[in-house]
């Protein structure tokens, strides 16, 4: 199984929140897991602001960031090219969607393209709803949400 791993998700490992049992799961099973720089750079952000915000000791943050640097070095992380810039520009089939949103979308999709039995990870309704209007089989699955 191919994994694209979206912000949400991987926050949810990294800050030990709701489903993070379900994200561990799927990045588990998966064969290869890719993810966008935006993926990290998201992740790394989240980790800066919790820390000037007293939401997590600093020494907290750089053991979480050490985590996430150990685990994404055996993930393919992938540029925002112009490619992924341009799809993210036009509509998707369910707006509005956030400009990062969009991002990991196209991201998704253009990579979709290399690999057709891509599934998309993620936790934001928001994004699941694009992507599975998009063709992405979702992890975790809606079942496994209550949803």
């Amino acid at each position: 199984m191919n994994v694209y791993a979206e912000s949400s998700a991987v926050l949810a490992w990294l800050l030990e929140q709701k489903y993070d049992d379900l994200v561990i799961a799927s990045l588990g099973r998966a064969d290869l897991v890719v993810a966008s720089d935006l993926t990290l750079v998201e992740c790394d952000r989240v980790l800066i602001r919790a820390t000037f915000q007293k939401m997590l000791r600093e020494s907290d943050a750089v053991q979480r960031q050490a985590q996430l640097n150990a685990v994404s070095a055996h993930w393919t992380i992938v540029a925002i090219e112009e490619e992924i810039i341009e799809r993210a520009r036009r509509p998707f089939p369910v707006e509005p969607i956030r400009t990062l949103d969009a991002l990991h979308l196209a991201s998704a999709l253009t990579l979709r393209k290399a690999l057709p039995d891509l599934t998309f990870l993620s936790l934001d309704d928001p994004i699941r709803q694009a992507a599975d209007r998009l063709g992405f089989p979702l992890l975790p699955t809606a079942a496994a949400l209550d949803l």
